[in-house]
């Protein structure tokens, strides 16, 4: 009986590991996700200073 209890607490002891370990991986995963999410509205095409310059491709240099 002795060794049934020690099993069972084992087994307890790894299930609550596992789950913090589950919870730290959201954690960080949300955090990843909040900051691409930060970054692309820093890069956002409408943040940008608008200019009157085309953006055409400039000519090949002559060798």
């Amino acid at each position: 009986m002795y060794e049934l209890d020690l099993v069972r607490m084992r087994s307890a002891e790894l299930r609550r590991e596992a789950a913090r370990e589950r919870l730290a991986r959201e954690v960080a995963r949300d955090r990843r996700a909040a900051r691409r999410a930060a970054a692309v509205l820093r890069s956002a095409p409408e943040a940008e200073p608008h200019t009157d310059r085309p953006r055409g491709h400039r000519l090949p240099r002559s060798a």
